[in-house]
């Protein structure tokens, strides 16, 4: 997968001195010049404006390159780690949810369960994926896949990336806060390994459907968050616009989640984010998924339950009499 000429706000200056660093490429080419000393000199620029830029990222700059319409999607993750993938369709009820699918497949030898979120790349694809945000009989879908998988012992993974459940009249009607209830009760009663990774946007209970895992993992330019910016900005602030001020209050990005014990671990992306080289990211990422797998393989039966429901019950902080607890 190739990275896209599309850049963010942020990142204009790049941009430009992309630009001028092309046009003295050409110069030299055109006109036989050498123009190796100006050449190196813009490309030490790029390099610290990189620096720059990419060290000092605000929580809403994050949130943009989570959305990056280049970012590496569930099903590119699946075909970089993952061999012998084979789609399993429909929730035996309704319909075939295409904006979450699964499967099975093998990771590093191992047979598993993946299941995703999946958005689409171009107009016809978002339309067929319904932009990521996967509706009741999706839900359903994947609480059969994951029976399935306790079934025949295989460890689960999913892949969270989705601005929100479908919250149209259909997947009311079909009750998706339902679908979604489900999947979290049976997903923290279910009796095989499983772990999450948030690859892009992890919005609200559409993300949680699939989530409530032994392991959250999330890259460093992913969010996680009960709401997104825009819906938290709409309601608090009356104004969409205020959504970079709700990305800093709502505590979304990865580093903040890890230190609230949200996620278990945040997985480094390239320089500019994962879509600059999406094989460098799933190298990280396949690296980090053996090691909570094979983490996880050593707690059988009651241990891996009991993990699960410690993990969950000291999320968070509550005061009781006066006095805090976590």
């Amino acid at each position: 997968m190739e990275s896209s000429s599309y850049t963010l706000d942020f990142e204009k200056p790049l941009r430009d001195l992309s630009a001028q660093l092309e046009q003295l490429r050409q110069q030299s080419l055109e006109n036989n010049l050498d123009l190796g000393s100006e050449i190196a000199a813009i490309e030490r620029k790029i390099a610290a404006t990189q620096r720059d830029i990419y060290s000092k990222l605000t929580p809403w700059q994050k949130v943009q390159i989570a959305r990056h319409p280049k970012r590496p999607y569930a099903l590119d993750y699946v075909a970089l780690l993952c061999t012998g993938f084979r789609e399993l369709h429909g929730d035996r009820q309704f319909n075939d949810d295409r904006a979450l699918i699964g499967g099975t497949a093998f990771f590093n030898g191992e047979a598993v369960m993946i299941i995703a979120q999946q958005k689409g790349r171009d107009t016809k694809e978002k339309i067929a994926r319904n932009f990521g945000m996967p509706q009741p009989e999706g839900y359903r879908k994947a609480l059969r896949l994951m029976k399935l998988a306790e079934k025949f012992g295989l460890p689960v993974i999913t892949f969270i990336d989705t601005p929100g459940a479908y919250p149209g009249i259909g997947s009311e009607e079909r009750h998706v806060s339902e679908a979604i209830a489900v999947n979290l009760r049976e997903m923290a009663m279910l009796g095989v390994p499983t772990i999450s990774i948030v690859v892009g946007e992890g919005g609200s209970g559409g993300a949680l459907g699939i989530g409530v895992t032994d392991r959250v993992l999330i890259f460093d330019n992913s969010y996680y968050s009960v709401i997104s910016p825009e819906g938290c900005a709409a309601i608090l602030w009356k104004d969409p616009a205020a959504a970079p001020k709700a990305a800093e209050a709502l505590k979304l990005n990865a580093d903040q989640l890890e230190k609230l014990g949200v996620v278990d671990e945040v997985i480094p992306e390239p320089f500019g984010g994962a879509h600059t080289a999406p094989e460098k990211a799933a190298e990280s990422l396949k690296y980090a998924l053996q090691k909570h797998l094979n983490d996880l393989k050593g707690l059988k039966g009651d241990k891996l339950l009991d993990a699960r429901y410690e993990r969950y019950r000291h999320l968070g902080v509550y005061e009781e009499a006066g006095t805090a607890h976590s």
